[in-house]
């Protein structure tokens, strides 16, 4: 039964998984390659699923796997949650590790005055924060897979059994070399983190959008090349904090396209002190230039 995993069997999943094999999650965790073979065997009996595929290059999780692993971290998170929980007023003075994961401009302009407010009021607390590119599942994606406490995301669909809240919103805008003529006629440069449901709508309206000439990886190439006039650019706001010289940045009008920014938990972890001590901060601080409130 499922009910019967041990919190050792979680752990030797999360290893195998991050590992890509049972002899590097033997070493990590201390154990012999066949104990960590007959755990995760013993794994797969318990909950009816395969759980890895095996080969000569390691072992991969299945799709079914993925699931196991993401739900296994999270458990083994909540359970390193507990002894500052049950310690009586840890609620007032939260304490130990926060895994933070932010994309790049969230990271940038929101989470520097965050810490440092937690810094100052909960100096107990340990945040680990690491930035994650906001393609595919993105930084919420890593909540669900148990990898972050808390995310800052675009707020498009949130993966199923997590909560999500709305912090801010950011508008579109294009970016040209100064004085042009006309910036709206120039091949359009794109980079990979620059499309999503959020915008999808808006850029299907648009009949005088080309299709990319260059696509990049990184949004401060992408703002280079259009100061070179080498094209234009549909940023979010708070890309465009520093331009670089040449740059100018064209309002799109009122039916602009915009992207709403917030945080991602779970719900258990939305419980803990730590997190709402967080959530409580993220509330708290100022806006950052070129963001906006969100109706409603």
């Amino acid at each position: 039964m499922a009910e019967d995993l041990l919190p050792q069997e979680l752990r030797i999943l999360v290893a195998v998984a991050d590992r890509g094999g049972f002899t590097a999650a033997a070493e990590r965790l201390g154990l012999t390659q066949s104990a960590v073979s007959h755990a995760v065997r013993g794994c797969e009996r318990k909950l009816g699923a395969v759980l890895f595929e095996r080969g000569r290059r390691g072992a991969a999780p299945t799709p079914a796997g993925e699931r196991v692993v993401g739900h296994a971290r999270r458990i083994l998170r909540l359970l390193a949650a507990l002894p500052a929980e049950a310690r009586p007023g840890e609620a007032k003075r939260p304490s130990g590790p926060l895994r933070i994961v932010a994309f790049r401009s969230a990271a940038v302009h929101v989470l520097p005055a965050v810490l440092a407010e937690l810094a100052g009021k909960h100096p107990e607390l340990e945040p680990q924060v690491r930035v994650v590119r906001d393609l595919g599942r993105g930084t919420a994606g890593e909540v669900a897979d148990g990898r972050a406490d808390l995310a800052l995301a675009t707020l498009g669909t949130v993966p199923e059994g997590l909560v999500a809240a709305p912090l801010y919103r950011e508008d579109y805008a294009l970016a040209h070399q100064q004085g042009h003529p006309d910036p709206r006629s120039l091949p359009l440069v794109d980079w990979d983190e620059n499309c999503g449901s959020y915008t999808a709508d808006w850029w299907r309206r648009q009949d005088w959008i080309p299709a990319a000439t260059i696509n990049v990886s990184d949004d401060t190439v992408v703002l280079s090349l259009a100061a070179r006039g080498l094209g234009m650019a549909i940023m979010p706001r708070l890309s465009l904090d520093r331009l670089p010289d040449g740059l100018a940045v064209t309002d799109l009008g009122p039916d602009r396209p915009s992207r709403r920014v917030g945080y991602v938990t779970t719900p258990e972890l939305a419980a803990t002190a730590a997190v709402r001590a967080l959530i409580r901060t993220l509330r708290a601080v100022p806006l950052p230039a070129g963001a906006s409130p969100v109706a409603g």
